[in-house]
């Protein structure tokens, strides 16, 4: 009898546990047939897309009250169009970037703001690691470059308590090779500001319009980074001085200036954003951006002087491990009329020539066959021609 009882006890286990089987399969085959769906909708929206015909972009020039608004195309001619069911006239407003229908006769979508590529790549992400202290023998202009920059940057409140306007730029000028673009560096590295580089034949493009268009987002993203600074290398690309007779090369450039003169010191407040050029032709520049208001300080960086040599000296054998006879003011009365960048490649040269005689020392002899292979290569580009010592160099007096 009990025996009979265990039979039917445990045909009931095998069909119940065959029935919670069976759900668990069936939950199972819903959410493969659910996930199998949602592949279906996902390559249905691929094919839809890649069949669909392509959106015109277009810019908003004017929303009229009828529900018409005027467009002008990246096809070329402006387009009066209609707005698309899902759009809000609020969101059209002249200058917004709109997607056109493949037809072009109605706004089907409207774009988010967005940087032009091609100027967000000027924006200096990771900042260089030149301080002012890397610097040398420029003490007044790095106290001139940092009341101009860094100070209104930081500290505005003091120009409000004092009740004037800070300066809106700095154009640094003087021979190639003296520290402009390095004083860049250094204001790029310590003024915490957003920091946006460019070349001044960057602005010289090819089709009619686009190097002003250029120089306006790039102040635009500028304004909208800031605090921030802009620093135009080579200036004199784009600022050289008008002419009444010139190509339509020339006027395309003279456009590009006018815009940027319009930016500096236009209707549109800079706000936080200074303006840093660098220029080796400050006598080619045109008048109307030398004058304050634009270019409120024009700051020359010269050749360095004796006790600017030392320094430049001390600041790049600093790492250098130097004999006992290495003696830079020496070599600073040596190198009389060297700019900056040739004081670097004679200590380059002299750890050169220390390292191809198996020293780990430089001493003073490495630096007068340095001196002698640099200036005398100096001279040569002066005269331009190659040919043998010039016995008029310094290492010679």
């Amino acid at each position: 009898m009990s025996s009979d009882i265990d039979d039917v006890y445990d045909t009931t286990m095998d069909y119940d546990a065959h029935i919670e089987y069976l759900r668990y399969q069936i939950r199972k085959l819903m959410e493969e047939n659910r996930r199998l769906h949602q592949k279906i909708e996902q390559y249905e929206n691929q094919i839809s897309r890649l069949i669909s015909p392509p959106l015109i972009e277009a810019v908003v020039l004017e929303v009229f009250d009828d529900g018409k608004v005027l467009v002008k195309s990246s096809t070329g001619p402006n387009l009066l169009v209609d707005i698309g069911p899902n759009i809000s006239t609020d969101d059209l407003k002249p200058g917004q970037h709109v997607l056109l229908n493949f037809k072009g006769s109605a706004i089907v979508r409207v774009l988010p703001e967005y940087e032009d590529p091609y100027v967000k790549s000027m924006e200096v992400i990771e900042r260089p690691n030149v301080t002012f202290d890397d610097i040398g023998g420029l003490d007044e202009q790095i106290r001139e470059i940092r009341e101009v920059v860094e100070l209104p940057l930081k500290h505005p409140e003091l120009f409000e308590e004092i009740g004037i306007e800070p300066p809106k730029g700095v154009l640094l000028y003087g021979p190639p090779g003296c520290g402009k673009t390095l004083l860049a560096k250094a204001v790029a590295h310590e003024a915490g500001a957003t920091f946006i580089s460019i070349v001044g034949s960057e602005l010289v493009q090819k089709f009619i319009g686009e190097g002003a268009r250029i120089v306006r987002e790039v102040f635009r993203l500028a304004r909208k980074k800031a605090p921030s600074i802009v620093f135009i290398d080579e200036i004199d690309a784009i600022a050289a001085r008008r002419l009444d007779i010139g190509t339509s090369g020339e006027r395309e450039v003279q456009r590009t200036l006018m815009q940027l003169l319009a930016e500096i010191d236009g209707f549109k407040p800079l706000d936080n954003v200074k303006i840093i050029a660098a220029t080796n032709r400050i006598d080619i520049l045109d008048p109307a951006i030398l004058r304050p208001g634009r270019f409120d300080r024009l700051i020359e960086v010269p050749l360095p002087d004796l006790k600017g040599r030392y320094e430049i000296f001390k600041v790049h054998t600093r790492r250098m491990k130097l004999g006992e006879d290495v003696d830079l003011w020496e070599l600073a009365r040596l190198t009389d009329g060297a700019t900056g960048a040739e004081i670097k490649a004679i200590v380059t040269e002299a750890g050169y020539n220390a390292i191809r005689e198996r020293r780990k020392m430089v001493i003073m002899d490495d630096f007068y066959k340095a001196i002698e292979k640099i200036i005398s290569k100096k001279h040569l580009r002066d005269k331009g021609y190659l040919g043998k010592k010039d016995k008029g160099s310094p290492i010679y007096q």
